[in-house]
Protein backbone atom coordinates (compact mmCIF):
# COMPACT_ATOMS: atom_id res chain seq x y z
CA UNK A 1 0.00 0.00 0.00
CA UNK A 2 1.54 3.44 -0.68
CA UNK A 3 1.08 6.01 2.27
CA UNK A 4 1.91 9.77 1.24
CA UNK A 5 2.95 12.40 3.44
CA UNK A 6 3.12 16.00 2.51
CA UNK A 7 4.44 18.85 5.10
CA UNK A 8 5.56 22.49 4.82
CA UNK A 9 6.82 24.85 6.97
CA UNK A 10 4.46 27.21 7.79
CA UNK A 11 0.20 27.71 8.18
CA UNK A 12 0.00 30.29 5.41
CA UNK A 13 1.54 28.03 3.01
CA UNK A 14 -0.36 25.56 0.88
CA UNK A 15 -0.15 21.63 1.07
CA UNK A 16 -2.14 21.00 -2.35
CA UNK A 17 0.19 20.49 -5.14
CA UNK A 18 1.79 18.28 -2.60
CA UNK A 19 -1.72 16.51 -2.46
CA UNK A 20 -2.32 15.98 -5.66
CA UNK A 21 1.30 15.01 -6.45
CA UNK A 22 0.85 12.17 -3.96
CA UNK A 23 -2.88 11.31 -5.12
CA UNK A 24 -1.43 10.54 -8.52
CA UNK A 25 1.59 8.64 -7.54
CA UNK A 26 -1.56 6.17 -6.52
CA UNK A 27 -1.54 7.02 -2.40
CA UNK A 28 -4.39 5.50 -1.03
CA UNK A 29 -4.01 7.72 2.25
CA UNK A 30 -1.86 10.78 2.54
CA UNK A 31 -1.57 12.50 6.17
CA UNK A 32 0.04 15.91 6.50
CA UNK A 33 0.93 19.00 8.26
CA UNK A 34 1.99 22.22 8.88
CA UNK A 35 5.83 21.98 10.87
CA UNK A 36 9.50 22.64 10.66
CA UNK A 37 10.89 19.87 8.70
CA UNK A 38 14.25 20.76 10.68
CA UNK A 39 13.69 18.20 13.69
CA UNK A 40 11.04 15.48 14.12
CA UNK A 41 10.03 16.62 17.27
CA UNK A 42 5.74 17.58 17.38
CA UNK A 43 5.63 15.61 13.38
CA UNK A 44 2.37 14.05 14.89
CA UNK A 45 1.13 13.17 11.58
CA UNK A 46 4.86 11.87 10.24
CA UNK A 47 5.13 9.78 13.55
CA UNK A 48 1.57 8.24 12.81
CA UNK A 49 2.63 7.14 9.23
CA UNK A 50 5.59 5.50 10.70
CA UNK A 51 3.84 3.58 13.37
CA UNK A 52 1.68 2.36 10.60
CA UNK A 53 3.81 1.34 7.83
CA UNK A 54 4.12 -2.61 7.34
CA UNK A 55 6.15 -5.24 5.17
CA UNK A 56 5.59 -3.75 1.65
CA UNK A 57 3.66 -0.59 2.32
CA UNK A 58 5.70 2.48 0.78
CA UNK A 59 5.89 6.10 2.46
CA UNK A 60 5.68 8.64 -0.91
CA UNK A 61 7.09 12.16 -0.56
CA UNK A 62 7.33 14.45 -3.08
CA UNK A 63 11.33 15.44 -1.95
CA UNK A 64 12.89 14.54 0.38
CA UNK A 65 13.02 17.60 2.28
CA UNK A 66 9.42 17.41 2.79
CA UNK A 67 10.31 14.61 5.06
CA UNK A 68 13.53 16.00 7.33
CA UNK A 69 16.16 18.44 6.51
CA UNK A 70 18.54 16.99 8.82
CA UNK A 71 20.62 14.32 7.65
CA UNK A 72 20.38 12.57 11.48
CA UNK A 73 16.51 12.60 10.74
CA UNK A 74 16.46 11.49 7.80
CA UNK A 75 18.97 8.40 8.35
CA UNK A 76 16.92 7.85 11.99
CA UNK A 77 13.65 7.66 9.51
CA UNK A 78 15.18 5.20 6.88
CA UNK A 79 15.95 3.17 9.04
CA UNK A 80 12.14 2.98 11.13
CA UNK A 81 11.29 1.85 7.84
CA UNK A 82 13.75 -0.53 6.93
CA UNK A 83 12.86 -2.00 9.91
CA UNK A 84 9.09 -2.15 9.50
CA UNK A 85 10.22 -3.77 5.67
CA UNK A 86 8.98 -0.55 4.63
CA UNK A 87 10.65 1.20 1.14
CA UNK A 88 10.44 5.43 0.60
CA UNK A 89 9.79 6.61 -2.43
CA UNK A 90 9.83 10.19 -3.86
CA UNK A 91 7.76 11.79 -6.92
CA UNK A 92 10.11 13.97 -7.91
CA UNK A 93 13.48 12.77 -6.59
CA UNK A 94 13.88 9.13 -8.56
CA UNK A 95 15.96 6.10 -6.03
CA UNK A 96 15.72 2.82 -5.33
CA UNK A 97 16.27 2.62 -1.16
CA UNK A 98 17.28 -1.01 -2.02
CA UNK A 99 20.41 -1.05 -3.52
CA UNK A 100 24.04 1.05 -2.28
CA UNK A 101 23.15 3.82 -5.29
CA UNK A 102 19.64 4.69 -3.76
CA UNK A 103 21.09 5.06 -0.12
CA UNK A 104 23.81 7.42 -1.84
CA UNK A 105 21.27 9.44 -3.54
CA UNK A 106 19.06 9.10 -0.41
CA UNK A 107 21.77 10.55 1.77
CA UNK A 108 22.96 13.18 -0.75
CA UNK A 109 19.35 14.59 -1.15
CA UNK A 110 19.49 14.91 2.60
CA UNK A 111 22.41 16.56 3.20
CA UNK A 112 21.28 19.17 0.40
CA UNK A 113 17.96 19.69 2.21
CA UNK A 114 19.99 20.20 5.64
CA UNK A 115 22.75 22.46 3.78
CA UNK A 116 19.63 24.76 2.32
CA UNK A 117 18.00 25.20 6.12
CA UNK A 118 21.96 25.82 7.55
CA UNK A 119 22.34 28.74 4.81
CA UNK A 120 18.72 30.12 5.40
CA UNK A 121 19.19 30.29 8.98
CA UNK A 122 22.81 31.92 8.57
CA UNK A 123 21.33 34.36 6.17
CA UNK A 124 18.82 35.40 8.47
CA UNK A 125 20.88 35.82 11.12
CA UNK A 126 22.98 37.87 9.07
CA UNK A 127 20.20 39.76 7.48
CA UNK A 128 18.82 40.65 11.38
CA UNK A 129 22.12 42.01 12.74
CA UNK A 130 22.11 44.00 9.04
CA UNK A 131 18.81 45.53 10.20
CA UNK A 132 20.05 46.28 13.98
CA UNK A 133 22.77 48.16 12.41
CA UNK A 134 21.09 49.90 10.14
CA UNK A 135 17.98 50.59 12.41
CA UNK A 136 18.85 50.53 15.37
CA UNK A 137 15.50 52.42 16.98
CA UNK A 138 13.66 49.61 15.82
CA UNK A 139 16.04 47.08 17.31
CA UNK A 140 15.75 47.57 20.98
CA UNK A 141 14.67 44.79 21.85
CA UNK A 142 11.12 43.87 24.28
CA UNK A 143 10.92 46.59 26.96
CA UNK A 144 11.23 45.16 30.97
CA UNK A 145 8.36 43.75 32.02
CA UNK A 146 9.79 43.87 35.81
CA UNK A 147 10.54 47.39 36.43
CA UNK A 148 13.08 47.20 39.89
CA UNK A 149 12.87 50.35 41.02
CA UNK A 150 9.13 49.50 42.14
CA UNK A 151 10.12 45.76 43.39
CA UNK A 152 12.91 47.78 45.54
CA UNK A 153 10.34 50.80 46.99
CA UNK A 154 7.84 47.94 47.84
CA UNK A 155 10.32 45.76 49.48
CA UNK A 156 11.55 48.98 51.62
CA UNK A 157 7.97 49.82 52.71
CA UNK A 158 8.11 46.37 54.54
CA UNK A 159 6.11 44.28 51.67
CA UNK A 160 6.96 40.33 51.38
CA UNK A 161 7.66 38.93 48.20
CA UNK A 162 4.74 37.17 47.87
CA UNK A 163 2.97 40.53 48.51
CA UNK A 164 4.79 42.54 46.10
CA UNK A 165 4.35 39.75 43.70
CA UNK A 166 0.57 39.92 44.16
CA UNK A 167 0.50 43.64 43.67
CA UNK A 168 3.10 44.00 40.45
CA UNK A 169 1.42 40.81 38.77
CA UNK A 170 4.48 39.22 38.68
CA UNK A 171 5.78 35.97 39.40
CA UNK A 172 7.90 35.59 42.85
CA UNK A 173 10.71 34.49 41.14
CA UNK A 174 11.11 37.56 39.52
CA UNK A 175 11.15 39.82 42.51
CA UNK A 176 13.71 37.55 44.01
CA UNK A 177 15.87 37.65 40.99
CA UNK A 178 15.27 41.74 40.95
CA UNK A 179 16.05 42.23 45.15
CA UNK A 180 19.14 40.04 44.11
CA UNK A 181 20.66 42.12 41.06
CA UNK A 182 19.65 45.17 43.09
CA UNK A 183 21.95 43.88 45.86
Amino acid sequence: MFYGYARCSSADQSLDIQIDALKAAGCQIIRSEKISGTSRDGRRELETLLEFLREGDVLVVTRIDRLARSISDLQDIIKVLKERGASLKATEQPFDTGDIYGSLTINLLGVFAQFETELRRERQIEGIQRAKKDHPERYRGRPPKIDAGEIRRLKDQGFGVAAISKELGIARTSVYRALEMAG
